[in-house]
Formats: structure tokens, sequence, C-alpha cells
């Protein structure tokens, strides 16, 4: 037999309001955009057309959609069509915004502002609620693949070597053109390449020689063994289909290319603003490079309270610009930046410390290796070498003294300065063993390079993270931040863009993350009430067990009393009772049987 079900029979609705349950997330979500100050929300708009969509409800939408993995604008309409806590969210509001509404509002440049915001109130409220505090910030990054083509790459190193022969290509063209009587005059230097302005100014004089031929052509006799100005004009003919087809294009994609590098080595086709980067999700197992965005979260607690988005695909360089932003919005954002190895560098530390006035916990990358047995019975490591400070020399484990000689600046390939202290090794003229240690195979004297300011941060580093607070936090930036990145891609499933551009991929990114935010926030919330509900029901059921053992206790005594009495009135009729079980229902309800063991 099944329950009667139809839904088409006309009801009285009685319920006229719904709510979500108390600690769903849609009510994390309308506390926080609520909270938005209206002044954040105004923006210039028209006085005439169609009314704007509220910010609230779009931004209300784009979390809770993202909190589902939810990402595509036409899942989120459709969301906004059928989910009941979506249509919450909206209001209960008649027309739903189409998918076109919300990728224009997911990729403006003022929703970036409104997230920037929603983070700082973010923040905020975390800190009123006791979440967290001002010890530490737990720095990581992870790489996320952008919305392009994985095989639309442009390689810097490819335009650098193809372009000088365009280049070369063109100039002789150039000089044949010339050779064949066509005044040019359009490069601006003698020695110099053509760009693609000035082969549009060449193609549009040979166009405008060749149109001159076609007249002379137009009004000249046959001749015998062919005309000159058609031979001419075929040449010219034969110059211009290059420049138009092909060099020109070509030259015009590396101008292009040059100027959408920047400082990145590659880019691709589809989504000009990603890098192609080495993923972690690779599963081809070949190490193949795909266009990607890295992506920068600083945490406390398991929240992400900052996010950036980088076009760089190593870390080491990131944190500068990073932490800039950071202590930019909040100059007491934390004492403590906790990040791993891959963060350890000389600029970093110094950045750090001079600049942020902040300590750091990051190890550099030889820091673990530097604690095993073998790197200390190392020989050649010169941090097993004796130093005299006195004299600045450093002895070596055969005897052989280093003393210093000259000052050496070094800049590596992004401008970086690095001073040096360059030492040589002692002249053994005497001692031929020793001589024979102090130089290299080819006879020169044995030399060293120390880097004073890189093993002061290095000794600093070792003394931060050897003691007891540093330990404590450091030990703790792999639960914190780790997770963040374990939820963001298995949860959630956002393992790729579905804009692109920096600016709109930096907007989708903060949705997302804040997103994860806040179903941690909902989580935390139900499972505070839930451990009070624990609490409140095992006092509950240490009270029940107690009145419970007490009436048993009260039972047992009067089962005892009517064994005895049965005894005795089965005694005096001698006689034993046909059904010997008897049924006792106490007053609380529990049914307790028994047999009386009886003799006649």
């Amino acid at each position: 037999m099944q329950m009667n079900y139809t839904n088409n029979q006309t009801t009285l609705k009685l319920e006229l309001d719904w709510e979500p349950e108390e600690h769903h997330i849609a009510w994390a979500i309308t506390t926080l955009v609520d909270s938005i100050p209206t002044g954040d929300l105004e923006a210039e708009s028209s006085w005439t057309g169609r009314p704007e969509y509220p910010v609230k409800m779009l931004l209300k939408m784009l979390l809770f959609s993202y909190s589902r993995s939810v990402f595509s604008g036409r899942k989120i309409a459709e969301m906004g069509d059928e989910n009941l806590v979506m249509r919450w969210l909206m209001g209960n509001i008649v027309t739903v915004p189409s998918y076109r509404t919300i990728n224009r509002f997911r990729v403006h440049p003022r929703t970036k502002t409104l997230i920037k915001r929603l983070y700082s109130l973010f923040r905020t409220q975390l800190t009123s609620l006791g979440l967290i505090d001002d010890s530490a910030l737990y720095i990581d990054g992870t790489k996320l693949a952008a919305n392009a083509n994985k095989y639309t790459f442009v390689w810097r190193k490819s335009v650098e070597k193809n372009e000088p022969k365009l280049d070369e290509k063109s100039n002789q063209l150039y000089d044949q053109i010339i050779q064949n009587e066509v005044d040019l005059a359009v490069r601006q230097e003698t020695d110099g390449s053509l760009d693609s302005t000035e082969l549009k100014a060449v193609s549009d004089k040979v166009s405008n020689e060749i149109d001159n031929l076609n007249q002379v052509i137009a009004n000249e006799k046959v001749k015998p063994g062919g005309s000159q100005n058609k031979r001419r004009r075929r040449k010219l003919k034969h110059y211009n289909h290059l420049l138009k087809t092909d060099l020109i294009p070509r030259k015009q994609n590396y101008e292009f290319a040059n100027r959408t590098f920047g400082e990145r080595n590659s880019f691709a086709k589809t989504d000009t603003d990603a890098t192609f980067m080495r993923m972690k999700e690779d599963p081809m197992k070949n190490g193949q490079l795909k266009p990607g965005y890295n992506l920068q979260v600083a945490s406390q607690h398991q929240y992400t309270l900052y996010f950036d988005l980088f076009q760089r695909p190593t870390d080491t360089r990131t944190l500068v610009p990073f932490l800039s932003s950071i202590f930019t919005q909040a100059p007491n954002a934390s004492q403590y930046v906790v990040a791993d190895a891959g963060y350890g560098s000389e600029m970093n530390y110094q950045f750090i410390s001079d600049d942020l006035e902040k300590d750091f916990l990051i190890p550099y990358g030889m820091y673990e290796k530097e604690q095993t047995r073998a790197y200390h019975k190392d020989k050649r490591k010169v941090a097993n070498w004796d130093y005299d400070e006195y004299n600045d020399c450093y002895t070596d484990l055969d005897g052989i003294e280093f003393r210093f000689h000259n000052y050496s600046i070094r800049h590596d390939r992004y401008g970086t300065e690095r001073k040096f202290k360059v030492y040589w090794a002692v002249d053994y003229f005497e001692d031929p063993q020793r001589q024979e240690l102090a130089t290299t195979q080819s006879g020169r004297p044995r030399q060293i390079s120390i880097n004073a300011n890189w093993e002061y941060f290095k000794n600093k580093a070792k003394e931060q993270l050897s003691s007891e607070i540093g330990r404590q936090l450091y030990g703790q930036r792999k639960i914190d931040v780790e997770p963040i990145f374990a939820n963001l891609k298995a949860h959630l499933a956002f393992k790729r863009f579905s804009v692109r551009g920096l600016s709109a991929t930096w907007n989708e990114v903060g949705i997302a993350l804040m997103a994860n935010n806040l179903v941690k926030l909902a989580k935390v919330a139900a499972n505070l009430k839930e451990h009070g509900q624990k609490q409140e029901g095992n006092s509950h059921k240490s009270r029940i067990s107690f009145l419970f053992s007490y009436r048993i206790r009260v039972m047992s005594r009067t089962l005892l009393r009517l064994r005895i009495f049965g005894a005795e009135t089965c005694a005096k009729r001698q006689l034993v009772p046909l059904n010997p079980k008897m049924v006792i229902i106490p007053s609380s309800g529990i049914m307790t049987i028994f047999t009386l063991m009886l003799t006649s």
C-alpha cells in the first residue's frame, strides 16, 4: 500500500513563508553580503531603461552556486529557476537574471572592488567571533588551469629566434624593391629593422607603383620580345604578395607577442594573460606545460584571509608583491609570516625583516639537508670550515687557508644585486702536497665566494625555526593552508577557470575562495550546536540512568517480597501453580518476567 500522491491537485497553502534550516550556508552568505555598506554598492547607472538587478542579489547567487560546485553561467541561471534556497536568496524575485547578466557581473571591474570589501568584512567578522588573531599568516600557492587551449602556446625563445630571420628577409626585400626603381624612403634607421607600420608603407607604395604600371601597360603597344613594364609589374606583384601574406602578418604577430610577454616566457593565444606552467594534476605523467595562473593564499585556521593571482609559475618571486598588498590593506595583519621552502630567498628575507619589520618562519632550500649527518661531514661545504673573524679568513678541513681577495657584485636575470666577498687559497709553494690541495686542476688558486647578507639571513632563519614558538607555528602550516586547496579542488571541484583574462580570473577565484570560507564557517556553527546538544544530551542521559538504576533497586526488593509471598501461598495450598511464570508490570513501564521456583 502506497501513500496518496498527486501534484496536480489544487491545495490551500497555509505556509506563506519558507526559510532554510538554522545553520544552512545561505544564512552565512546573507549575513556577510548584507553587511556591505550601501555606499559601496552605489554606482553610476542610467535613469532610463530597465532597472538593474541588485548587486547583493547577484553576489549571493554567485557565492551559493560556487559553494555547490556550479560555475557555468547557464547552470547558475537554471538554479535561480529551480533551487529553493537560491530563490530565497534572490528574495523570490519574479525575473531570474540571464546567464549573460551573471557572466557580465562576475567579470566586471566593479565586482573586484566588492570582493575586496567582502574579504575585509569577513576578516572583521572572524575576529569578532574569536576565530582568528594576528599571531601568524600562513602562505602557500597552487596552480589553476586557465580557460585556454593547451596547444595555443607562444614561446619567447621562438620569437627571439625567428624575428631576426624575418627582419633579414624584410631588409633583403626592401633592397630588391629599391633596385626596381620604387621610391620608398620609409626606413627610419639605416641599419635597423622594419616594423609592421613601415612594411605597410612599403606595401602601399608598391601598390601605387603597380597601379601606375597598369595605366602605362594599358596604353602601350605590343612590342616584340615582350613588355619591360609587364616584367617589372610581375616582380612588384610578387613582392607585394610576400609583404601582405607573409612579412606583415608575421611581423605584427611578433610585435604583439613582445608586447604581451612582459616578464614572462610564454602565453596562450586564447587567454593571453595565462602563462604555461607545470601543473600538479598531470594525468599523462609527462610533465606537459599547460596554461594557468599561480594562486597565492594567506590563511589562518583554514580561512582564506588574503589572496592574489600571479602570472609567474614560481612561488619565490610572488611573495614580495603579495605581502606588499596584504600589509598595505592591514599594516598589523600579523607578526609572523610562515611559508614553505619555496619562498626562501635573500630578497624575501630582507623584504620581510627590513621593509615590513616582521618575523619570518621560512626555511631556505638547503635547510633540511643541512641538518643531516652527511652534510656536516662534507669537507667541501664552507659551513663546516673554521672562520677567523679577526683575520677574515677561512680554513678548510685539509688545513688550506683562504684569505680575502676582492669584492664582487653580481646581478641575476631579474636585476637583483648581490654583493660577494671573494677569498683565494694561500700559495703553498714550499709544500707541494698542500699546494696541490690549494689549486684547481688547471693550476689556478681555489676561490670561494661568500654572500655575507645571505649567510646572515640563513642563520636568522635557523634561529627562528629552531625556537619553541617557531617550531609550533611552522608545524601548524601544513594543516592550516593545505586543506584550503584540498577543499577548493576536491570538494568544490574548482580546478579550471570559467572566464579569461587576469582581472576576470581574479574575480572568479575570489568568489570561489569566499564560498569555501562560508562553507567552513557554516559547518563550524553547525558543529558547535551539535556539540552543545551532545553535552546536554549526555547530562540528560546521566539523569535517566540514575533514575533507572534507582527504580531497578526498588523493583528487585518488590520481586523478592512477591517471591516469598508466592512460596508461602503455594505451600499452604499444597499445590504447584499451572503457570509458574508471573508477569509484573512496574510503574516505570518496563515488563519484567521471572519464575517462582516453588516446591511442594
